[in-house]
């Protein structure tokens, strides 16, 4: 009897697990434009290649926070103002790493002297919005594409 009720109780538990763990990530990524229009990118630390700053959000955080605060961790920025939404990105492969649902913004930032964290962060670099590196991480290239077009906000 107590056999089937722990073995029961096991499969609820797995079940609410598997519930958990399979839902998607909040992200919040920032086409980060200087003063004079550039775009800030960051170069990763896992791949090497550039991609727009950003991340998850944290539980009780605001987008809006979440954005500042990544910002500021990783390309040493401040976060003026968010100008427009983008689009909200939400194919299940766009991320090889997990299914996240991504807030995409444009923002205008100023130089600040944060310093970068070195564990997701080699650099970060103000480009001219017609000279990108060619290197870019995941879905970077269609979300500044998009960002560009200036269109209605894309819900993907």
């Amino acid at each position: 009897m107590i056999g089937k009720w722990v073995k029961g109780a096991v499969e609820i538990a797995w079940s609410a697990v598997r519930l958990l763990l399979r839902r998607p990530i909040l992200g919040a990524l920032a086409v980060a434009l200087d003063d004079d229009g550039r775009v800030v990118l960051i170069r990763r630390h896992d791949t090497g290649t550039w991609g727009l700053p950003g991340g998850m959000v944290d539980y009780g955080e605001r987008v809006t926070e979440s954005l500042a605060r990544e910002i500021r961790e990783e390309t040493g920025y401040r976060m003026r103002e968010v100008t427009r939404i983008v689009g909200v990105y939400s194919e299940p492969d766009r991320d090889p790493r997990a299914h996240s649902v991504c807030v995409l913004v444009e923002a205008r930032v100023e130089r600040a002297s944060a310093a970068l964290n070195p564990l997701e962060v080699l650099e970060a670099r103000a480009f001219p919005p017609d000279a990108l590196p060619p290197e870019l991480a995941y879905d970077t290239r269609r979300m500044l594409d998009d960002h560009r077009a200036g269109k209605a906000a894309v819900l993907s």
